[in-house]
């Protein structure tokens, strides 16, 4: 292992990391109706709060909190299945820290809240620096330099950012404005003019939400914002505004730093989640799946392998730029641009195309469906169309999106019944 190597695992291993995955993630509808977005099934067999889990024990960092809220069963339940393995006597630990009213007899108020209402958990782990994240994205991010830049500036704060369109950052993410050192000199939460980089007036600079903390200034600041009943308690609104013009707040730029194996998708809306897991059925996919030297973690059952059945001229088994999971029997079907999570069974005479299909579908004969999310757990009627006519879509009370893909969960094929 090199110097540079051995200073940033002494960094990652004096930190501790708390996720924030307590999000509705509203703008998914029906979706995420029954489960946190966090918990949101991704790419085949993962889910969404398995990609920053991923990213700390490949970093390095495995002392982790995970911070939940909003209908976080299957949420918990996945963690405790998936990453329960983690030895306190080996200093490592991913632990559920649920709104449990520990500071006040409200839940989480904002993303502040959240932390300081664990600060004394925080404290007993005795870390030299906090790393709070986002847990409703997809991405792959090596934390170790982050944290090695936030120590060598002598920052306070430092806030991972990157470069969006300006339409896309409107209303929707926190902006900075940056000096020549990437001092942060301005932050607006969600504004509807974001302001442009300097040197590309299409585009502004982002938080994505990760921030480093030095561990005493986060406590110092925390308790400052609980003491203030005007305040949000919400990191984008109230504690970085309030500390930029007094501390040093630094930027990180992920994708400039990264570089080529950069990746991060929001997948915050329908038509974001499914062109996310889209782009994964392409040859050569940006975000690289089977990566043995950055292996994304998940909880998975044990399945048989996915299976093909039938070889005649009108009914063939067959998958064409797809992914398939264990336990799928595809009968006669043909699927086209599609993902099937686990425990997925379409059967003769079926066409799916440029669809999302969640775990545990069943597609009876005769259906045709594209450009479409199916929920877990849904059972297609021999013979329907789903995607072709959205007049039709809507009428059967399915969701089309903006962008034309259609949403069907079980509780929109119950009231057809």
């Amino acid at each position: 292992m090199t110097d540079n190597n051995r200073y940033i695992s002494n960094l990652t291993r004096n930190t501790y990391a708390l996720i924030l995955a307590g999000g509705r993630g509203s703008r998914l509808h029906e979706l995420t109706e029954w489960r946190a977005k966090p918990a949101l099934f991704f790419g085949g067999k993962f889910r969404i709060i398995d990609f920053p889990l991923s990213n700390c024990v490949n970093s390095g960092m495995r002392n982790v909190g995970i911070l939940t809220q909003y209908k976080s069963h299957s949420l918990i339940r996945h963690i405790a299945r998936g990453w329960g393995h983690f030895k306190k006597e080996l200093h490592e630990s991913i632990e559920i820290l649920p709104a449990s009213q520990r500071f006040s007899d409200e839940w989480y108020q904002g993303t502040a809240d959240a932390v300081y209402q664990n600060i004394d958990i925080i404290r007993d782990e005795l870390p030299q620096y906090v790393m709070i994240l986002s847990g409703d994205h997809i991405y792959k991010m090596d934390y170790g330099p982050m944290l090695a830049k936030h120590v060598e500036s002598g920052a306070n704060m430092t806030v991972s950012s990157m470069s969006v369109p300006i339409d896309t950052a409107r209303g929707a993410f926190g902006v900075l404005t940056v000096d020549t050192n990437d001092k942060v000199t301005d932050f607006i939460e969600k504004p509807e003019s974001p302001a442009p980089l300097h040197d590309d007036p299409s585009s502004c600079l982002a938080s994505m939400g990760n921030y480093v903390f030095n561990t005493d200034f986060l406590f110092e600041q925390l308790e400052r914002d609980a003491a203030d009943k005007d305040s949000d308690h919400d990191f984008g609104k109230n504690i970085i505004p309030s500390i930029i013009n007094n501390y040093d707040v630094y930027a990180y730029d992920f994708f400039k730093s990264a570089k080529n194996d950069a990746y991060w998708r929001d997948v915050g809306t329908l038509d974001s989640f499914w062109e996310a897991n889209m782009e994964l059925v392409s040859p050569v996919p940006d975000l690289n799946l089977y990566d043995k030297k950055w292996p994304i973690w998940t909880y998975q059952e044990q399945l048989p392998p996915a299976k093909f059945v039938w070889e005649d001229e009108h009914r063939r088994g067959e998958a064409f730029n797809s992914v398939v999971s264990g336990g799928c029997i595809v009968s006669g079907a043909t699927l086209r641009n599609s993902i099937c999570f686990s425990s997925v069974r379409v059967y003769s005479s079926s066409y799916i195309e440029e669809t999302v299909v969640l775990p545990d579908v069943l597609v009876e004969n005769n259906c045709k469906i594209k450009r479409a999310i199916i929920d877990r757990g849904c059972v297609i009627p021999s013979g329907m169309e789903i995607g072709y006519n959205h007049d039709e879509d809507r009428a059967r009370g399915f969701r089309v999106s903006s962008g034309g893909i259609v949403l069907v969960t079980r509780e929109m094929l119950g009231k057809l019944q």
